[in-house]
């Protein structure tokens, strides 16, 4: 039976990464991912436990744009009042694990794991969210794009943590939409997921970013797709989404849940339904910019 080792809970942001900076430590949030993966009765190693830190909470917004946490909880992202923009993030929120696991689970710990399946991901690339990685030494920022390199892989450097998302300004522009197939409705991977963000102007995409998750090594921007529809009336947009230009970006998964082939068919369609549905169901107050 493998021994408990350190355990520490510190009560600010400079205690952690000082505490990271003496030595390497398993990282703890909310824990959903991080106890069913050491299947064992109890955590081993040593455990940094980030509960306590103020500094990892909140959603705020400044003129640079909209702060959250590295250790909001899902089931604070679903209940928050968000920008339309922020619509398939909150919807993914909700579909994050069962109840239980949107009150515990956090937004940094999603995007640390790096699941190739993670639902909070497609959202994120679809707003251009960037992360702050913060360590005792210095602060940087970087796309999320760059900070997840594969699967359970970061751009994490020893001694540094995740401390926020950030949402940049042109992010919050428009209106969005999350759609996730899995096996059933609930509780389950996804075989494939969608974000899609869409600003509209005189009834024509003026913008767009569309972002696949859950079909390849990370999720990805369609970047053809994009293209495609801008500037298309919304009408059309949807048409204009064409099967062989999200299969050529995805290179999608082969595995036990789905064929590469049916996965980038499956992603064609669910951004159709996407853009559609923004197409023809404009919340009341939205603003594109």
């Amino acid at each position: 039976m493998a021994e408990a080792g350190a355990y520490e809970r510190p009560g600010g942001l400079t205690s952690a990464l000082a505490l990271l900076t003496a030595r390497p430590w398993r990282m703890l949030a909310g824990g959903t991912d991080l106890y069913p993966m050491t299947g064992a009765r109890a955590l081993v190693g040593d455990i940094l436990d980030l509960t306590g830190l103020e500094e990892l909470r909140g959603i705020t917004l400044s003129r640079e744009g909209l702060r959250i946490g590295a250790c909001v909880r899902w089931a604070e992202i679903a209940g928050a009042s968000l920008p339309p923009a922020l619509a398939a993030l909150q919807q993914a929120a909700r579909e994050v694990g069962g109840r239980q696991i949107q009150n515990a689970g956090t937004i940094g710990g999603n995007l640390c794991n790096a699941s190739p399946a993670a639902d909070g991901v497609p959202p994120l690339l679809a707003l251009g969210a960037e992360v702050q990685l913060a360590s005792a030494d210095a602060a940087r920022r970087m796309a999320l794009a760059d900070f997840v390199t594969g699967p359970r892989q970061t751009a994490l450097r020893p001694g540094e943590m995740l401390a926020a998302v950030v949402i940049p300004r042109a992010g919050l522009m428009g209106r969005s939409r999350f759609v996730k197939l899995g096996a059933r409705k609930y509780l389950v991977i996804s075989i494939a997921s969608v974000a899609v963000r869409l600003v509209e102007r005189e009834g024509r995409v003026a913008d767009l970013a569309v972002a696949v998750g859950a079909c390849s090594a990370v999720a990805r921007r369609i970047a053809a797709v994009e293209s495609a529809l801008r500037d298309a009336p919304l009408a059309e947009a949807a048409a204009r989404v064409r099967d062989q230009d999200v299969a050529a970006a995805l290179a999608p998964l082969d595995d036990i849940r789905a064929t590469a082939v049916y996965r980038a068919g499956a992603a064609a369609e669910l951004i159709r339904r996407a853009v559609a549905d923004l197409a023809v169901a404009k919340p009341a107050g939205d603003s594109d910019g």
